[in-house]
C-alpha cells in the first residue's frame, strides 16, 4: 500500500496545482480522505473537459465511471483513447492510472466505511453536475454560444460541482477532528456550501474570457438581458462598461459567500490550528483573487488575471503564523477584504 500511498502524492502533485499546499497543511487524520476526493473528482474533471466534439462518449465515460464507484465492482471504464488526447501529461498519467485511487477507495484500510460513503455520495453529485454541463453545451463554440438561463441554474451549478464538496469536507471534519451540537452543526453546513460555491464562483469570473472562447457562459442570460447584452457582446473587451455593474454584483456575491466562509472559520475550535490555516489560504487567494477582477478588464482576454506565486508564497506564510491564534486567523482574514 506503501507503493500506492507514493503514486497518489505523486499524482497529486502534478493535478492539484495550489490545492497541494491546502492539502499538505490538512490534520493527518483527514487528510487521505479529502486527498482521494480530490483526484477522483479530478479525474471526473478531466473526463468532462476533454477536447473532443464527442459530447455523448464523455457522457458514456462518466456513467460508466460513476458506476464503478458507486458500486464497488465492475470493469474499469477504458481511458486510454481519451489520455491520448490530453495536452497536460499530468492528466493524461491520472487516467492512465485511474485504477490506483479507485481501487485504494475500495480495498485500502486508510477510509473507514463512513469515508467510503462520503466519497461516493459526493462524488455521485459532482458527476451529475458534470453530466448537465456537458448536455447544457453541447454543441457549443465562439460562433454558436450557449449560457445558463437564470440566477437558479448557476446556483444548482456551483452546489454540484463545489458546495457539495464543502459538505464532504465538513462531514470529514466533524467525523473526524472534533464534535458540535445539532444546531451548531447546521449552521456549520450551511456555510460550508456557501465556501464552496465562492470557490467555484470565483473559477468561474476569472475563468470567464476561456469559457466564451469555447462557446460556454455561466454568467446567466437573464442578468445580462437587463442590461441589453447578450453573450457575444462578452467577446468584445470595450463592453466592459455596460458589463461591470453585472460582473461586480457577481464579485459582491462571492465576497458575501466568503464572508460565511470567514464565519465557518470561527466555528473551527482554537486548537485545530491545522485546519484553520487550510481553510484560510484559499479564503485568503480568493479575496485577493476577488480585488484584482474588480479593477480589471475581464473581457480583455489576453490579459490573464490571476494572484502571482511570489503573492501566494507571501500569503502562507502570513497564514500560517496567524493560524496559531484564532484571533490573530480572524483579523489576517478580515485584512485581505
Amino acid at each position: 500500500m506503501k507503493k500506492t500511498e507514493k503514486h497518489m502524492k505523486k499524482m497529486l502533485i502534478g493535478t492539484s496545482r495550489s490545492f497541494y499546499l491546502t492539502l499538505k497543511i490538512l490534520p493527518s487524520k483527514i487528510r487521505n480522505q479529502i486527498s482521494l476526493m480530490y483526484l477522483l473528482a479530478r479525474l471526473s474533471d478531466t473526463i468532462a473537459d476533454s477536447k473532443t466534439d464527442d459530447k455523448e462518449y464523455l457522457e458514456s465515460l462518466l456513467e460508466s465511471y460513476n458506476n464503478r464507484i458507486q458500486q464497488g465492482s465492475g470493469d474499469l471504464p477504458n481511458f486510454i483513447e481519451l489520455a491520448n488526447k490530453q495536452d497536460n501529461l499530468s492528466e493524461r498519467e491520472l487516467l492512465l492510472n485511474s485504477k490506483i485511487p479507485i481501487e485504494a477507495l475500495e480495498n485500502s484500510k486508510i477510509y473507514n466505511d463512513g469515508d467510503r460513503i462520503k466519497i461516493r455520495e459526493c462524488l455521485k453529485i459532482i458527476i451529475s453536475g458534470q453530466t448537465l454541463d456537458l448536455k447544457r453545451f453541447t454543441g457549443a463554440s465562439e460562433k454558436s454560444m450557449i449560457g445558463l438561463r437564470n440566477e437558479k441554474e448557476l446556483d444548482e451549478y456551483t452546489y454540484m460541482v463545489a458546495g457539495c464538496v464543502g459538505e464532504f469536507w465538513t462531514h470529514m471534519t466533524l467525523g473526524h477532528q472534533f464534535k458540535l451540537n445539532q444546531e451548531k452543526e447546521d449552521i456549520f453546513y450551511t456555510k460550508a456550501v456557501s465556501f464552496g460555491k465562492a470557490l467555484q464562483l470565483i473559477n468561474i469570473l476569472r475563468d470567464l474570457p476561456e469559457d466564451l472562447r469555447m462557446g460556454r457562459c455561466y454568467i446567466p442570460i437573464e442578468e445580462l438581458s437587463k442590461h441589453n447584452l447578450i453573450i457575444e457582446d462578452l467577446l468584445v473587451s470595450e463592453n466592459i462598461i455596460k458589463f461591470k455593474p453585472i460582473f461586480d454584483s457577481y464579485i459582491d456575491k462571492t465576497d458575501n459567500y466568503l464572508d460565511e466562509a470567514i464565519e465557518y472559520i470561527e466555528m473551527i475550535p482554537k486548537y485545530q490550528f491545522r485546519l484553520r490555516l487550510s481553510c484560510m489560504l484559499p479564503i485568503i487567494i480568493g479575496q485577493k483573487t476577488l480585488n484584482l477582477l474588480r479593477n480589471g478588464n475581464i473581457l480583455d482576454s489576453e490579459n490573464r488575471i490571476k494572484v502571482d506565486r511570489s503573492e501566494i508564497k507571501k500569503i502562507i506564510r502570513g497564514a500560517a503564523v496567524a493560524s496559531i491564534s484564532k484571533k490573530n486567523s480572524l483579523k489576517l482574514l478580515k485584512k485581505y477584504k
